[in-house]
């Protein structure tokens, strides 16, 4: 990404309506998913600035990476000391060392050549049975001026991401759209930036951070799908797939 977007996700991580709400919704299927599961070996596989990659310690020891110094370093200041600058597509780890791996927005970057490469490695670092869960954007033909600044490489399918994982040698076990309730807005951005034209000035075209009331209201609707996506109730659409698989 670009460096400034590092500098925002950082400042907007803990309270930002999109990164708290997501956050809810991944923690939840992920603690459905371990079924009370605890003590376990996480590696958070591209970790950003450290957000998630702290409340995912309520599971066990997490390890984060991340190719960028300028996301590590926030990540440090949270007090997460197992982290590691490395790419997605060579993991500095043995095999079958992680009992989970998580990786949220990071196979789908201009930075990772290849994301079947990556998710070979996922799987590598992963032991038998291990968990898998997996988030990325939705919808190539949403693409927009926060896609240009974050450098998207592909928004997917559903068809995509699971001929990806099972090419990886991954049994998916829930593949779902998320990021639901907020769908049409996006949409109706989506067509209103390309009717004006992208304005290539804008420093975070979609991290703006509303007043705290308006802050809550839309974080409460994101994670709405907390309650739904672990319990296998379908949503017909979305701006993300979140997909929980396992290492076969």
């Amino acid at each position: 990404m670009e460096r400034e977007q590092y500098a925002i996700m950082a400042r907007r991580e803990e309270r930002h309506w999109w990164y708290a709400g997501m956050r809810r919704v991944a923690l939840a299927v992920l603690e459905r998913a371990l079924d009370g599961r605890s003590g376990l070996r996480i590696l958070d596989a591209g970790c950003g600035t450290g957000g998630t990659t702290v409340e995912l310690r309520r599971f066990g020891e997490v390890v984060g990476i991340d190719l960028a110094w300028a996301a590590l370093e926030p990540a440090r200041s949270r007090g997460l000391s197992g982290l590691a600058r490395a790419s997605i597509e060579g993991l500095p780890f043995g095999s079958a060392t992680f009992d989970v791996a998580t990786s949220f927005e990071v196979v789908y970057h201009l930075g990772v050549a290849s994301d079947a490469a990556a998710l070979k490695e996922i799987r590598r670092v992963l032991r038998p049975g291990g968990l898998f869960l997996l988030r990325v954007p939705a919808h190539d033909w949403l693409r927009g001026e926060h896609d240009r600044l974050v450098h998207t490489r592909d928004r997917y399918s559903r068809s995509e991401v699971s001929r990806k994982l099972a090419d990886a040698s991954f049994g998916v076990e829930r593949l779902s759209w998320a990021n639901s309730v907020l769908f049409l807005p996006a949409v109706a951005k989506r067509l209103l930036e390309r009717a004006n034209g992208h304005d290539a000035a804008a420093a975070e075209p979609d991290l703006w951070q509303p007043p705290a009331p308006l802050n809550a209201l839309l974080e409460s609707a994101v994670a709405v799908e907390a309650l739904a996506i672990p319990r296998g109730v379908p949503l017909p659409f979305g701006l993300s797939l979140l997909a929980v698989a396992r290492a076969t």
